[in-house]
Order: structure tokens, then sequence, then C-alpha cells
């Protein structure tokens, strides 16, 4: 025996086996640097439990399935064992179409609703109101609109998968891996394991099935795609199709759609029949499903996209890139925008509580800090899967609904709901998921000029409490709600949020004139108070809010509600702050200073609360869901904890008093007062209206309850833990302003702050214990902790350690 030989071979594999232990230390270092999230299940959502058709009730099975989207499609997936179902959904599958809602009467009767108003004659201001201020046609439908011309955001249908069996099975494991958005199920039946893998590409637009055993021979399944209703299901070729044309609202059709599927197999055999696609003994499958319509974002018209060539064209691309491909496609595009945050609040790396469970667990009031980590980043998941460059923006249900009548018609509620989908965008670093919301607006901008000039002789731009696919401006059916009149102004405001971020003068540039003509309507719109000479909004309300009137009738038509004047407040201000960015100061700008110098400003009552209107009216709901009142303290910035500590500590008393009335018992409307706490620096009440969400409004999947579904709290409870973390509305970069006590030791990476910063912010026992800076554009920087500041003056593209600079908090 060669003893040197053997010594230098050991020694050789002994080295190689250290250079691997090492590098994979480094690889689990790497790990558990970066916070993976998943939510994940022991069981399947039923496939073949029936949906109820009722629009307006949950159904608990599809509430359990798993989310994938593009921005563009949409799947929920099941994961049942023996029929699989994928709930399909496309972002712009609306019925309905464009229509001439305007009403003629409304412009005539305004003058007399604003004196009667004055008069304190508020029974006869809304009886006019609804007589006059209202749209002709049927409006929304009442929120029921599939097979009216306002229409509804519906169920593209149902891929299903039948593997014609009904053995047991063991081993289940059904996952949503946040880390690269795909969908995996596990399971062992029959002897053999079976695995499915399921995502939905943006860079390929298609939706992409892998189905493998670890047994040759052992995958057959019969598979077709249906709809609720208006389909039709065919085989051409390679591919099943379903296509059809959905209801117009005035007896005809209008949007139409297309899907189409196909399979690539590894041995075995792929028929095509009749309305099938059928599998027999193969070793492993991959489909892939693309889907379209015509509908184009471009107002007056709204259709013309060559829906038909899209879909072929990406089906057949996706069938010849190999699947390992498409895969890192896929995650490389995700990963690009959902690995810029991460957030830490738990010292365990381990996952080892199915999701549900937890869910439970927290319902029995027991603590639980990675699920708020996990439902941080499954808003931004969800944000990223429904709103991408291109798309239509995220609707009430996101981009996810399995009815053909969804609740309020899954349309864009502008009184808070669509503008919530959005707080999350800039903070949590996804600014790009923001533009479609721009985009929506440059159509408003336009159909709603024509609502201007007929209901209120103005110029510029308007829309109410509702829109559609289809440029819907009008007020609503109903004055009492379709009254609100500070949508617009609102809308806009994201704009100059976007820009405040980024600074990027060119999108300002380009989108100037919405929020110059959004402007010009309010300039038009405001009126002296006769008693005041301050300039006021009304007739209007307060969303969706009613007092007794001083004449004894229940009312919420008013003047100059505190919502109208602080949203008009905020649009001023932006306007103003985008004419001085481009270097705009022409007779307009004058203008705007001085009406919003002129503005009536918001009362504290005597009770010493923020007054939601002009006069001091009792309310009728004092646990009311809306606090649109407080829009001065979050979303907008008027009132400030350091800068009007008067008015914070009002709006402070105006939140304890909704909640101890039982306010904040819907899902966004606990999640707006997360933020609104952290505005004032209250962390507990912040917390507890966090553990709201989370025990009463969170289904299994983690979609947030209205109830019925609504998107909307899942992106605002985003944005709320965002603003415990880190605030920059003021002028300064405000750390950990609203830590909870229960959020010991812990770390946020990538959080993004005004000016162009990206912050990354460390802390233990509580405190803080480092800070990192990133500066896009270079600027000045004022950052704040615990009321002492430290001022920075920064480059672009560099990096800042200021407290391992000796500049310290006196932490």
């Amino acid at each position: 025996m060669n003893t040197k030989k053997s010594t230098s071979h050991f020694i050789k594999l002994f080295a190689i086996s250290f250079l691997l232990f090492l590098s994979a230390c480094q690889e689990s270092e790497k790990k558990e640097d970066y916070n993976s999230l998943k939510l994940w299940y022991k069981q399947p959502a039923l496939a073949t439990v029936a949906d109820n058709h009722n629009g307006w009730k949950d159904d608990p099975e599809w509430l359990k399935s798993l989310p994938l989207g593009n921005g563009a499609l949409g799947a929920m997936v099941y994961g049942d064992v023996n029929k699989e179902r994928i709930q399909l959904n496309e972002e712009s599958m609306w019925s309905g179409s464009s229509s001439d809602d305007d009403n003629p009467k409304a412009y005539p009767a305004q003058a007399k609703i604003r004196k009667l108003l004055f008069e304190g004659k508020y029974k006869e201001a809304t009886l006019l109101t609804q007589q006059t201020q209202v749209c002709i046609g049927k409006g929304s439908g009442h929120g029921n609109g599939a097979e009216v011309p306002f229409g509804c955001f519906q169920t593209m249908g149902d891929l299903w998968i039948d593997f014609n069996k009904n053995s047991n099975y063991e081993s289940y494991n059904r996952e949503l891996d946040l880390d690269d958005a795909v969908v995996r199920v596990s399971y062992k039946q029959d002897g053999v394991n079976y695995k499915r893998e399921i995502f939905v590409s943006e860079p390929d637009q298609v939706m992409v099935v892998k189905l493998t055993a670890d047994t040759p021979g052992k995958i057959s399944f019969k598979s077709t795609i249906t709809r609720p209703e208006r389909f039709k299901t065919s085989t051409k070729d390679d591919q099943l199709i379903m296509q059809g044309a959905l209801s117009d609202g005035k007896g005809g059709t209008n949007l139409e759609y297309l899907t189409r599927l196909s399979a690539v197999n590894k041995n075995g055999t792929v028929k095509y029949e009749g309305k099938n696609l059928i599998v027999e003994n193969a070793d492993e499958v991959t489909l892939y499903l693309t889907a379209s319509t015509n509908y184009v974002l471009e107002f007056p018209t709204y259709k013309g996209r060559d829906y038909k060539n899209i879909t072929a064209t990406n089906l057949q691309k996706a069938k010849k890139t190999a699947y390992k491909e498409l895969l890192r496609r896929h995650k490389e595009e995700y990963q690009q925008y959902y690995k810029r945050v991460d957030l830490k609040l738990t010292s365990n790396a381990l996952d080892t509580i199915p999701t549900d469970v937890r869910l439970k667990n927290i319902k029995a009031k027991k603590e639980d800090l990675r699920m708020v980590e996990l439902l941080f980043q499954y808003g931004r998941y969800l944000l990223i899967s429904s709103s991408r460059p291109g798309t239509l923006p995220a609707n009430l249900q996101g981009i996810w609904a399995n009815k053909i009548q969804t609740p309020w018609n899954g349309d864009f509620h502008t009184d808070v709901n669509v503008q919530m989908n959005y707080w999350l965008a800039e903070s949590t670093n996804l600014g790009e998921m923001h533009l479609p919301l721009f985009d929506l607006m440059g159509t408003l901008k336009e159909a709603g000029k024509s609502t201007a000039k007929v209901h209120y002789n103005a110029s510029g731009w308007v829309l109410h409490p509702i829109t559609n696919a289809w440029g819907f401006t009008a007020p609503g059916e109903e004055s009492s709600w379709g009254m609100h009149l500070g949508g617009g102004a609102w809308l806009t405001t994201h704009i100059m949020e976007h820009y405040y971020y980024t600074l990027d003068k060119k999108f300002l540039k380009e989108k100037f004139p919405i929020l110059k003509t959004s402007t010009q309507f309010y300039l038009d719109w405001l009126i002296p108070d006769p008693k005041t000479g301050k300039l006021i909004s009304g007739p209007s309300v307060s969303p969706e809010n009613s007092f007794l009137a001083p004449d004894g009738s229940n009312s919420k038509i008013c003047m100059g509600p505190s919502h109208d004047q602080q949203v008009i407040w905020q649009l001023f201000k932006n306007y103003i702050d985008a004419s001085n960015a481009l270097g705009i100061n022409d007779e307009l700008l004058q203008k705007v200073i001085k009406a919003q110098q002129n503005l009536a400003q918001t009362k504290i009552g005597s009770d010493g609360r923020l007054m939601e209107w002009r006069e001091e009216f009792k309310e009728l709901e004092p646990g009311h869901r809306h606090i649109s009142h407080l829009f001065a303290l979050h979303p907008g910035y008027q009132i400030d904890i350091v800068k009007t500590p008067k008015y914070a500590e009002a709006a402070r008393k105006s939140l304890d008093y909704r909640i101890k009335n039982g306010g904040g018992h819907t899902g966004w409307s606990a999640a707006w007062l997360i933020n609104q706490y952290a505005r004032l620096g209250d962390a507990e009440n912040a917390e507890k209206s966090l553990n709201m969400v989370l025990s009463k409004s969170v289904s299994p999947n983690l979609f947030g309850l209205h109830p019925p579904f609504q998107m909307d709290a899942n992106f605002g409870t985003s944005a709320g833990i965002a603003e415990m973390l880190l605030q920059s509305q003021s002028g300064e970069i405000r750390l950990l302003p609203a830590l909870s006590k229960n959020w010991k030791n812990g770390y946020v990476k990538g959080l993004s702050a005004r000016g162009g910063f990206v912050v990354d912010i460390d802390w233990k026992a509580g405190k803080l214990e480092n800070v990192r800076i990133f500066s896009k554009k270079g600027g000045s920087c004022i950052l704040e902790y615990n009321g002492k500041q430290i001022a920075l003056n920064t480059k672009a593209n560099t990096e800042y350690f200021p407290l391992k600079d000796g500049r310290n908090f006196g932490v």
C-alpha cells in the first residue's frame, strides 16, 4: 500500500470537504441574513366545493387558495389532490362599457342647494341633491353592476386538472414562497410522491404548472377550462381554447377575451379532444396558460388590443423555452422588486407552524411576531403581483376575484380604497408598482373633463367616489355617498408622493398636466363661506358618515366638510411644490398660493376632538369606519405631532373616540388606524390596530376582509408597519417613530424615505443600534430619533453610516 499517496488523497478529500462545509455555512448565513417567508399548510383548499353565486358572500375554500399574479394574469391555486382547481383572473375582465352618465340637471340646481345649506335647511337640500346631483342611468347598479353599463370586474374562469382518483394520501404540504412567488404542492398517494410547481411569469406572460412524480408513467389527468357564464371551450391543434365576450350592460356584448392552454410531456401521451386536454401515463407534464382581452386603457375607445395573436405568440414562445429558464426569468424579474426590503422581528429562523395554525393562535390572543413579518411582506408580494407597469391598477380585490358579480363591482373606490392600495408603494420600495395608478388617472383626466363642465360648469377634471375600467367619473346613483368631491384631489397626491420619494423630474413633468387640471377644477369649485369669507367646498359629503342636522334631519350633504378642505389643501401644496420643482411661476401658481392661504381650516370642537364638519354636528355613527376628517394626519401631513401638536392631540382624541364607539371594525379601517397612530408616535395603539387586523380581518390565506374580501386591508397594513418603523413626511427622516415594545430586537432593510433615500435600521432592546442611509440623488438629509437630530450632506449613489461616523443620538 502507498501510504504517501493515500495520505495525500486524504488531505485533498479533507480540504474539499472543509471548503464545502465553509461554503454551506456561508450559504446558511446568507439564508439566515435574509428572512425567508412562506404561507404554508398541511391540507388543501377543497376544489370540489362549489362557489356561492351571491357576490356579497365569501367562499371559504377560495379564501384558503393561494394567489399568484404578474399584474395582468392572476391565479388562485387550491392544491387539491384528486382534482385541482386554479381559478383565473385577467386584469381587464370587466363587463360593461363606456357611457355618458353626466347629468345636465346638476349645475342649474347647485346654487340653490348651497343656499339651502347655508340657511340650515338640510332636509330640503338633501332632497334636491338626490334629485339632481346624481348620474343619469343606473350608475354602479348599487354595487351590483355586472349587467349595467358601469360593469364589474369578474373571474376569467377556472383551470381544472382531474386526476380521476379518490384514494387516500399522506405527507401533504402546500406553500406559497414569497421569496420566489411560486406555489408548491407535494403529497404521497398510492406509494408515489407527487409534486406540483406553479408560477405566473411577467417576462413571458404565461402561467406555468409543472407536474412531476418519483415513479415513471404515473401522471394521468383530464384538464379543461370553464367559466360560470359566457364562454366556449374547444380544441385546436395543440391547444385548449376558452373564449367569449362579456355583457356591455346595454343588451349586447363588449369586451372579448381568450385563454389558451397547452402541454409538454415527458413520455406518455397528450391528446386534445372536444373540451379537454388529456394526458396519460406521463413521467412529467408542464402546462402553459396564456390569457388576454381586447381592452386598451385609452379614452374614449378602450378597445383594440390584438389579444388573439398576443396569447398565441406568448404560448408558443413559452413552450419552446426550457422550464428551468422560464423559472429563472420569472424569479429574477420578481426578486428585483421583492428583495429590496427585509424585515426581521424574530430570532427563530425556522418556521415550524403552519400559517392557518398561526392565525388561530393569534385569534386565541397568542403573540406571533412572524405573522407580523409575514403580513408585511405579503402586502408587498400582493402589490407586485397585482400592479405592474403597463397594467391596470390594483382594484378592490387586487387582481383576484372568483365571482361574476364581485362585491362593489370590484371597482376603484376613490374615497380611500384605491389610495390605500398604494400607500405602501413608495415607502416599501415598490415605486414602479405605483405607475398603473397614474396611467388610470391620465384616462380619468380626459373622461372627467365632461363631468366637471356638465355638473359644475368648471374647468379641469373631476371624479367621484367610484370609477371603473370605462372612465366613469360622474357622481353615483345615490348622492349620500356619490357626492364625495375629494377623490380627484386625493388621487393626485399620489403623483407628488412618487416625486417626493424619487425626485424624478421627468416623471413630474409628464404627469404635471393631471395635477394642474385637477387644481384648476378645485379653484373653480370653491366658494367663500358667507360668515367667514374663507373658501369652502360643497355641496359635498364626508365619506360616508352622517350627522344630525340643526333642522332635525339625518344628513350627509353639507358645505365645507373637513375632509374636502384637507385634501384640497394638500393638492394646492403639491401643485405649489411641483411648480417650484419644474421652475414654473405663472398666474395660476399665484392664484393657488392665495387660495391655499384662504382655505377654511379644520376646527377643534368643544370636546377637544377634530371636527368632521364645518359645524359641531352630532354624529349618528360615532364609531363610523371612515376617518376621513383625519386625512391631514395620514396620508396627508398638514397635521404633525411636532409642528402642530394641538391639532395632533385633537386627532388623537378623535381616533380614541372612534375606537371607543366601535371604530376600526372593518379590515381596511383597522389598517388605516395603524397608520394614523403611527403618525402620532403611538406604538401601543398602532400595534393594537395591527392585532385587530390579524385577529378579526384576515382569512386563512391572509387576504384582508371587510368583510367580504377586500385587498386594501393587506396593502394598508403593510404601509402601517412601515410607518411604525420609518417616517419622512415632515421634512426629516424619523427612525423607529412608533416601535412596538414587543418588537424588542430586529432590523428592517430597504425602506424608502422622501428625498431619494433608502434606509436600513437595526435595533436592540427597543433602542436604535445602527442605521445606514443610501442617497440616490444626493442632498441634505436630517435624521431624527427620540427628539434628537443628525444632519447629513449627501452625495448621489453614496452610503452613510452616521452612528459609526461618531455622530449619534445619545443612544
